[in-house]
């Protein structure tokens, strides 16, 4: 037992012995204890050649031909490159020796060099079919120098990584642990998690400024008096009594496998946690190289720095574009369907920065924003472009004077349209409308250089809001006052143009003022026919810090009378453009010849409900009060009523009706209509659904007289296409199955066959179904035209009383995101919903949309004797377009219904 206890002990000391100067060493346990093995580095890079200096002493002289080299178990020979033609790693190894194994002098000593070279070929891994494989090199190898002879051997641990930044998701906490732990007395750094991610990862956010009393000053005192009164803070800038202020600088990270964006947060945090003094170099406006140094004391001095390192932590644990859900979350900012993309700008808009900088790739011509136009004509872009110009050169000058990259471009500058900056949906763009200069940074390579652009891009701008911050300030104060003023400054107009180049302004129409004076939301009765999404709104502008009232008597404005409880958002507050962007109904772009992405957001109409704009000065002056806390609207039911009608006029009521189906509850379809009772209404017994009341918003009458009915059946969904309809149909509560099980194909990719559909009902909906089922050929006197991709558009449409559009009215807005719709359908189908026949287009990007007045957008008809039915207009679109979701629910009722 003794010699075994020696042993274990022998081997402890062995493991823990420590670091030489310059070498890192590892010795074998087990074997002689003077067997040793030291490198001159222990990091090894994909994206680098390095040439590794190794030595290794057995103690005695060896046969150098008996000498055995491994990386990670396997000999050099088996380390290949990647071969993109055969798609696997079958090329030449990617490790060689550069000098022999020999002695040195007369010792006993072994020198030896490896080179190290690129598994792929190349310094830059941004291609998609190398991005995706990397990450499976990524870790820790043994280096073993193996006597074939004596069977002695010595080994150390190398790490072979992307660069020496890159961190995992899993590193990142302990990093920043480790980087708080050494950190300059006096930092201040905080750290907090926003949130959880879809799949329970924290999105991890730190806070670098001169102590915690600068932080509170600024969110307790300046940026609310920013936002109130910002003339005060206005006029003590101009007489230089505004005394020590910081401002935030905010970086981010949404798409995680653009790697840089992620990695340079932490070598920011690293540097202004760690160091005194930043040095670095930039060019002045001739392009001659200038050093500069900033104290980090004096920076923080003026500038609060947050870092949040990723928008999306799955997509960082899995390398991923998307999130979880597959959303790509980049066009979820303004729709807020996710919880990450809630939980970020709920933390944006707490901070309103006055920069935010989001560090992506890639791009070769390392792109630097501002845009180009079109420009969202909520911008106040007089007050944010020259700035955001500006910053752009300090960013670029840093960026490529601190790498090997030649040249940055600005898309404002340097391009003449397609990278507009027009859609709300983007991180940088909706925190221009909170009054930020919002920068998209594009790096061109996923390399080591590449993260020393987007470390320095991150200086550069700190550096630049630093030596110009009074100036930045003041018109972000000025920006607010507009809002507050409810002035619209002619000065704006010159920066939105149409394709021509020629200045168009803001559209006014016959109004003085670009911008209402109220919004009015209706909560409920007559005047709402969805109260819970006008609840669920009133939630999304609370949460951004906006201002919401509701009325304390009733008001009347153009013979309306809106009763005591009705939302007001009056819009002379300083973050009008971000409310209006929202509820407005958007801009007819169609004379473009592209757009930088999908532009419609209108929430009235795409999620349902009613929003009245008002242009009345005073309208509601003394006559509200302010809305803090909102309730979402609470369903009641007696206990003794037998039975209740449940409202087919919101998403709640299908959450709930599956949900009873789901416990085996009885629920009945309204098959036609009864007084107050509309045909597609549900019919549920008052018992089973009292255990569900208090978590639905629904809209319920006692179920009296004779009604004619059908029973449901829960139907079973094989989703075939968009992550936004898997999400958007799990949400609604249906069951989502494999194709074998279900009863219903869904389809908004094209990827149904007529082998799939065998006895098999189907719906499919936008572009790509309809495509699949012209060509293939299923419907006989079926055709559509063609749209294009790019194209979307909000329509106003004629809709069909039926079961599939039961719970809408006559004339509905909704949206095409494909400029597609169906010009023929068979003898026997139900047409649906048909374009109106004028003033059809509400807003979007187009071209041609003409063309769709009173075309179809959707019928029904029979495929071998299963109901088949077909939608132009897409019902899930990221998740956004909520007022259609009851189209897909009444879609999958009816059909489960037929089909049976």
């Amino acid at each position: 037992m003794k010699s075994i206890i020696s042993l274990l002990v022998a081997v402890v000391i062995v493991m823990t012995m420590g670091i030489q100067t310059g070498f890192s060493q590892t010795e074998q346990s087990g074997l002689k204890a003077n067997v040793k093995l030291t490198v001159d580095q222990s990091l090894l890079s994909i994206t680098e050649e390095r040439t590794l200096k190794v030595k290794v002493d057995f103690g005695r002289t060896v046969d150098l031909n008996k000498l055995k080299w491994t990386f990670g178990g396997k000999e050099f020979s088996e380390w290949k490159q990647w071969d993109n033609e055969a798609e696997e790693y079958s090329g030449e190894s990617f490790i060689s020796i550069v000098k022999k194994p020999r002695f040195s002098g007369s010792s006993t000593v072994i020198e030896a060099e490896f080179k190290f070279g690129l598994p792929y070929g190349t310094t830059d891994l941004s291609p998609r079919t190398i991005r995706i494989l990397y990450p499976e090199l990524i870790g820790e190898y043994e280096l073993e120098a193996i006597d074939l002879q004596s069977k002695e051997s010595a080994s150390t641990t190398l790490k072979l990584n992307v660069y020496n930044e890159y961190l995992k998701y899993e590193e990142m906490k302990p990093t920043i642990e480790d980087v708080f732990s050494k950190a300059r007395e006096g930092r201040y750094l905080a750290y907090k998690t926003l949130g959880k991610s879809t799949e329970g990862r924290d999105l991890h956010f730190v806070m670098i400024a001169k102590d915690k009393m600068a932080i509170d000053k600024y969110l307790n005192e300046t940026l609310p008096t920013a936002l109130e009164n910002p003339t005060e803070l206005l006029k003590k800038l101009e007489n230089g009594t505004i005394g020590d202020y910081q401002v935030p600088i905010w970086f981010n990270n949404i798409h995680p496998d653009e790697i840089e964006g992620v990695d340079a947060q932490v070598e920011l945090l690293k540097k202004f946690a760690l160091e005194d003094e930043v040095s670095f170099k930039t060019t002045d406006e001739q392009g001659i190289k200038q050093d500069v140094k900033l104290n980090i004391n004096e920076v923080l001095d003026h500038v609060i720095i947050l870092l949040n390192f990723t928008h999306n932590p799955d997509g960082r644990a899995k390398n991923k574009r998307h999130n979880a859900e597959e959303f790509d979350l980049i066009r979820d900012n303004a729709f807020q369907t996710q919880v990450e993309t809630i939980a970020v700008n709920q933390e944006l808009a707490k901070w309103t920065p006055l920069s935010f900088i989001e560090l992506h790739g890639y791009i070769e011509d390392f792109i630097i924003e501002p845009g180009t136009p079109p420009h969202n004509p909520n911008y106040e872009y007089d007050l944010l472009a020259e700035s955001m110009v500006n910053q752009a050169h300090a960013m670029g000058r840093a960026g490529v004077a601190n790498s090997k990259i030649e040249s940055y471009t600005i898309p404002q500058l340097d391009y003449g349209i397609g990278w507009d900056d027009f859609t709300p949906s983007y991180t940088t763009s909706f925190a221009m409308l909170h009054g930020s200069l919002g920068h998209i940074i594009e790096v061109p390579t996923l390399s080591q250089d590449s993260l020393y652009a987007a470390l320095y891009v991150g200086i550069g701008a700190i550096d630049f809001v630093v030596k110009q911050k009074d100036e930045l300030f003041k018109k972000q104060l000025m920006l607010f006052k507009r809002g507050i003023d409810g002035e619209d400054n002619r000065e704006v107009d010159k920066w939105f143009v149409n394709s021509k180049g020629e200045e168009i302004g803001r559209n006014r129409g016959e109004h003085p003022n670009f911008f209402p004076d109220y919004y009015v939301i209706p909560k409920d009765g007559v005047l709402q026919k969805n109260a819970l999404e006008a609840a669920n709104m009133i939630d999304y502008l609370l949460r951004h810090g906006l201002k919401v009232e509701e009325t304390t008597e009733t008001v009347s404005i153009n013979g309306v009378p809106y009763p005591v409880g009705t939302y007001v958002i009056p819009m002379k507050q300083a973050k009008r453009g971000l409310i209006n962007a929202i509820l407005y109904p958007g801009e007819n772009l169609s004379d473009w010849e592209v757009t930088n992405d999908k532009i419609v957001v209108n929430f009235p109409a795409l999620h349902g409900f009613d929003c009245i704009e008002v242009r009345q000065v005073n309208a509601f002056k003394d006559k509200t009060k302010i809305v803090t806390v909102n309730q979402k609207p609470k369903t009641t039911i007696q206990a003794k009523v037998d039975s209740y009608i449940i409202s087919n006029s919101n998403n709640d009521a299908i959450k709930v009706v599956n949900e009873l189906l789901q416990d085996g509850k009885k629920v009945k379809l309204v098959l036609k209509d009864a007084g107050n009772i509309q045909t597609g209404d549900f019919l549920v017994r008052t018992k089973d659904l009292l255990a569900y009341v208090n978590n639905y918003s629904l809209d319920v009458i006692p179920s009296e007289g004779s009604l004619e009915t059908i029973a449901l059946t829960q139907p079973k969904i094989a989703v075939l296409g968009t992550a936004y309809s898997r999400f958007v149909i799990k949400e609604l509560g249906f069951p989502v199955v494999n194709v074998k099980e279900a009863d219903i194909i869904f389809d908004d990719a094209g990827q149904v066959t007529k082998e799939i559909l065998r006895d098999k009902a189907y719906i499919g909906v936008g572009q790509e179904a309809l495509y699949t089922i012209k060509e293939a050929g299923f419907l006989q006197g079926y055709d559509y035209h063609e749209g294009n991709n790019w194209y979307e558009g909000l329509l106003q449409t004629n809709v069909k009383k039926s079961l599939y559009t039961a719970g809408y009215e006559a004339k509905e807005p909704f949206y095409v995101s494909s400029g597609s719709w169906i010009t023929a359908v068979p003898d026997e189908a139900d047409v649906l919903i048909k374009v109106a026949d004028n003033n059809h287009f509400i807003a979007g990007f187009w071209p041609g949309f003409e063309e769709a007045q009173g075309k179809i957008l959707a019928f029904t008809t029979y495929y071998d004797d299963q109901p088949f039915t077909l939608f132009a207009n897409d019902l899930t679109f990221r998740a956004h377009s909520k007022s259609s979701f009851r189209l897909l629910a009444n879609s999958f009722f009816i059909t489960s219904i037929s089909a049976n």
